[in-house]
């Protein structure tokens, strides 16, 4: 099993319909290292085996998922909880972006709080009574012409947004590369290079030729080829060499022949 982030917010889903819904928000939550659920009155009681069907082998947000039968109960020993929606009610409550709600969060768990998102069911949301438990309303910024959104797809942007306060750099590449040419490699590439431009007159005008033969090198320099890419592209200069070589032979083939005619 991934770790959860430090202190990562609980995710609690109220009134949820689909056991599927339900399964797709833990497999998120397990993406983005959140692990705590929380749900509120599921239609369907719960367990419910077609959630860790659709949770595609994130079991443990299901495993150790608490049931409740109110959100007052789920969120009472929590000290800040975000309510998300995109209706909008006559509470005064501070509006956020999930980016902003999720950079209010990691300070308050970096001050040793215990916090939470409240998400509403498929059919109505949160009531209003619900949302009025909570210290904000997060509200994803969505086209307005179709601002229907399912359940899981609000969990993960959340838990994405949560997971960059923990994690804001790329994860390292999959695999180490082989280490890039050394100098005597590349020089041996450029000069390759410039061997066969000179031939075919690239060149030109002649007095431009060291500020092109310097972009060249530039440009070549900043891919950081490999020793195999070296030689690969080593291999290509031959090969088009060759090429106008068979070429210039066809020319003179066919001038000589129509030379005799």
């Amino acid at each position: 099993m991934a770790e959860a982030s430090p202190a990562a917010p609980v995710v609690i889903l109220t009134a949820p319909q689909l056991a599927e819904n339900i399964g797709a928000a833990a497999r998120v939550m397990a993406n983005f290292g959140l692990d705590g659920l929380r749900i509120v009155n599921p239609r369907d009681g719960w367990p419910q085996e077609r959630a860790w069907a659709s949770a595609s082998g994130a079991d443990w947000p299901l495993n150790a998922a608490r049931v409740f039968d109110t959100v007052a109960e789920a969120v009472a020993d929590l000290q800040l909880v975000f309510a998300t929606t995109a209706r909008p009610r006559e509470l005064q409550l501070p509006i956020l972006t999930p980016r902003q709600a999720a950079a209010e969060l990691a300070k308050a768990t970096g001050e040793g709080l215990r916090t939470g998102l409240l998400f509403g069911g498929e059919r109505a949301g949160l009531e209003t009574a619900d949302i009025a438990l909570c210290a904000g309303v997060v509200t994803i910024p969505i086209d307005p012409r179709f601002r229907s959104l399912n359940l899981a797809q609000a969990v993960a942007i959340n838990c994405y947004e949560w997971r960059l306060t923990q994690a804001d750099r790329p994860p390292p590449a999959f695999r180490e590369g082989p280490p890039p040419a050394d100098g005597a490699a590349m020089l041996g590439l450029f000069e390759h290079l410039e061997r066969e431009l000179e031939t075919s007159g690239f060149f030109h005008p002649p007095e431009k030729t060291p500020a092109m033969v310097q972009n060249l090198r530039a440009a070549l320099s900043r891919a950081r080829f490999s020793d195999q890419e070296v030689r690969t592209l080593r291999g290509v200069v031959t090969a088009l060499s060759r090429g106008r070589g068979k070429v210039l032979e066809k020319i003179a083939r066919r001038k000589a022949e129509e030379g005799d005619v």
